[in-house]
């Protein structure tokens, strides 16, 4: 039986542009897109998802798949699926900002280590708000949640020559803000207490000098931290879960989706 070169074009571009947009996504996003899960790893998972999702997907424009159109389709299903695993990222680096300010405000910022997902040296507190962050997203099935929205962006981003609005990548932009306040919503309470127990520290240096209260002060930082941090965990998956929906109405309004 034989098959003309443009049917076979056709089921490759049916397969080969949702491919780019859901291996883009997971080489970016939580987790999966860091340096602890294998390239390969994701390919495969990306190709299991096209794989199942493909009958799902409207009719892929009538564009040659090998042409300059094409490669500009191509480019742009990349950047629709970096735009919403960066968006993602949003979410755990809030968590990981709030803990580091956390961390040098309480006097355990000298404890660090190598961050398996950045590849840096991070404070531990903020390495534990990044494994508290994980194990939340994947309880409310996070990962599941953004594997419906990509799917659901065909229809409403279809594969075009048409990518991202200019509006959408103003939207990403501004997002930066946002995240930097989450995460001092996350630390104020921190913040203000640890301030308010160096400013007990200064009067009570004022009224008796002879105590050398900055000998001791270090060590019941350091205390008086690590209580702080045990409190502040009570409010974290608050913290979590409003900013989960902030995210989650950014991706869909990047991807036109009404959700």
């Amino acid at each position: 039986m034989n098959y003309p070169a443009t049917l076979i074009m056709e089921w490759l571009a049916a397969y080969l542009w949702p491919f780019c947009r859901v291996s883009a996504m997971l080489m970016t996003m939580i987790i999966i897109g860091s340096q602890t899960v294998s390239p390969l790893v994701r390919v495969k998972l990306g190709l299991l998802i096209t794989v199942a999702i493909a009958p799902l997907l409207p009719a892929m424009p009538a564009i040659e798949l090998f042409s300059l159109n094409g490669f500009l389709v191509t480019i742009n299903q990349l950047l629709i699926g970096i735009a919403l695993g960066l968006i993602s990222q949003f979410l755990i680096q809030t968590f990981i900002i709030a803990g580091q300010v956390i961390a040098m405000q309480t006097g355990l910022g000298f404890a660090s280590m190598v961050d398996p997902i950045n590849g840096g040296s991070t404070p531990v507190v903020g390495q534990l708000y990044l494994m508290l962050g994980t194990l939340v997203f994947f309880a409310i099935d996070g990962h599941l949640a953004m594997i419906r929205l990509v799917t659901l962006s065909f229809h409403s981003l279809p594969v075009s020559l048409s990518g991202l609005s200019l509006g959408a990548m103003q939207e990403l932009v501004n997002f930066g803000a946002v995240m930097f306040q989450a995460a001092l919503a996350v630390s104020l309470s921190a913040i203000i207490a640890m301030l308010i127990i160096n400013f007990s520290f200064g009067v009570m240096t004022r009224a008796a000098p002879q105590l050398n209260i900055f000998s001791l002060g270090f060590a019941i930082s350091m205390v008086c931290g690590l209580l702080i941090l045990w409190l502040s965990l009570g409010s974290f998956l608050d913290h979590y879960l409003s900013h989960w929906s902030r995210v989650q109405s950014l991706m869909c309004s990047v991807v036109r989706l009404n959700c």
